[in-house]
């Protein structure tokens, strides 16, 4: 082979290494978790985004679910020092505060840790992107820190398969949930699937029992279920209340009430929603801002 050949060669392959490079996607960077408590997982691109400020409320501010507040900070706790946890499952009426207390939990626990390696971290995985829990599980396995897996409004619908990847990732995987990440989500129903859904396992396959079990296991996965149930007039008012006080709104006592009642009879439900809707209004009217 003479020189020129061999230099021709060595040309055609580094210009194909140079065209498999661009074709091969970047190697995503590491993460650098001591930037913030808080991440978002993006599945494409295989990284976590800090978030630098949290969208959440203090702890004190949610009413009507104090026993379920306290179980879900006792297990936070519990993880945060290193012992046994459970996964938890938040499920019920919508707007009564369970995507809130995840992440007001999060900053309780967080408040009374020093900086550093004790604090623990929030990644929030959107729906769409449970198939790369597996993924974002590795990342995290190797991480000095402990994580809360958050995943908002967790539901599957009609020819959905997801929910297996993350029944795998949960608890029936090879190597099974790290050590260091707990998964906190909610949904709006109990067994995460549509009801018509389970029932129609029920009705159309040879075995019903084993097909409804198939679908419904995966709620089993979260050793805690907390119930989030519609608030009574009275919880209602203790929580317009208690945000009245918390970003000194002028306004008296009985007028406060009058007007929140009116606001919930207008949008015809109550819950913890309403009450901050009607707050953010109520703020708005007398030129107040609310604390951040």
């Amino acid at each position: 082979m003479t020189d020129n050949t061999l230099e021709a060669l060595n040309q055609k392959l580094d210009r194909l290494i140079e065209a498999v490079s661009r074709l091969s996607p970047p190697l995503a960077p590491e993460p650098h978790f001591a930037e913030a408590d808080c991440f978002v997982w993006q599945a494409e691109t295989g990284t976590l985004l800090p978030v630098p400020r949290v969208n959440r409320v203090d702890i004190t501010l949610i009413r009507g679910v104090d026993r379920v507040r306290d179980i879900l900070l006792d297990n936070t706790r519990r993880f945060a020092a290193g012992l046994p946890a459970n996964n938890a499952l938040l499920w019920g009426s919508r707007g009564m505060g369970k995507s809130s207390l995840v992440k007001a939990a999060h900053a309780e626990i967080n408040r009374s840790q020093p900086d550093g390696e004790g604090r623990l971290k929030l990644v929030e995985i959107h729906r769409e992107d449970v198939e790369s829990l597996p993924k974002l599980m590795l990342l995290l396995r190797e991480a000095p820190y402990r994580f809360i897996l958050f995943c908002d409004d967790l539901s599957f619908d009609h020819d959905d398969t997801s929910y297996k990847s993350l029944k795998a990732a949960l608890e029936g995987g090879v190597e099974g949930r790290p050590d260091n990440v707990i998964l906190y989500a909610t949904s709006n129903r109990r067994h995460l699937l549509p009801r018509d859904m389970i029932e129609n396992e029920r009705s159309t396959a040879i075995n019903p029992s084993e097909a409804v079990e198939e679908k419904v296991s995966l709620s089993d996965r979260f050793g805690l279920w907390l119930g989030f149930h519609k608030c009574s007039q009275d919880e209602y008012l203790e929580m317009i209340e208690g945000y009245a006080r918390y970003h000194d709104l002028p306004i008296e006592a009985e007028r406060l009430r009058a007007e929140a009642l009116e606001w919930a009879t207008t949008r015809g439900s109550r819950s913890g929603r309403v009450a901050w809707q009607f707050i953010q209004d109520l703020a708005g009217r007398l030129g107040q801002t609310l604390k951040v």
